[in-house]
C-alpha cells in the first residue's frame, strides 16, 4: 500500500471559502527499517515551515489498543493552521517540498484529513 493523494479533495480544500482555522488529522504508518527515524528528521525540518504560516502541533500520540476497526497506525498527529490557505501556502513552498521528500521516504501509508471545529453545544439541534 502507498500514500495516495486525492486530487479532488485537494481541489475542494483549495476552493473552500472558509477563513477559519483548520486542524489536520495525520494517521501514519512508517516503513520498516528506518521509517520512524526518517519521519522524525522530517518533523524537525518541517516544523519551521508550519510555524512560518502560523501553524502549530496540538497533539501527537502513539496509538496503542485498537478497539474498533482493523487498521493499525504508528503515530497520530493533530496540526492546526490559521486557515486552509495557510496550509496550502506551506505545502506549495519550494523549500518545504524538498523537506517533504523525507516524509515520502518514511511513510508506508497515511491518512490526512482537514477538519473544521464543531461546537459540541450545537450537536443534536436541527
Amino acid at each position: 500500500m502507498s500514500v495516495e493523494e486525492n486530487a479532488g479533495q485537494f481541489k475542494a480544500l483549495k476552493e473552500n471559502p472558509s477563513k477559519e482555522p483548520v486542524t489536520m488529522l495525520n494517521l501514519l504508518k512508517f516503513k520498516q527499517n528506518g521509517g520512524y527515524e526518517k519521519y522524525m528528521e522530517y518533523l524537525k525540518e518541517a516544523n519551521r515551515f508550519v510555524r512560518n504560516v502560523g501553524g502549530k502541533l496540538i497533539y501527537m500520540g502513539k496509538p496503542v489498543e485498537l478497539l474498533n476497526g482493523n487498521e493499525t497506525w504508528d503515530l497520530l498527529m493533530l496540526v492546526e493552521y490559521p486557515s486552509r490557505q495557510a496550509f496550502l501556502k506551506m505545502i506549495n513552498d519550494p523549500e518545504y517540498l524538498k523537506v517533504h521528500q523525507k516524509r515520502e521516504e518514511a511513510v508506508e501509508r497515511a491518512v490526512l484529513y482537514s477538519m473544521d471545529t464543531v461546537d459540541p453545544s450545537s450537536l443534536g439541534r436541527g
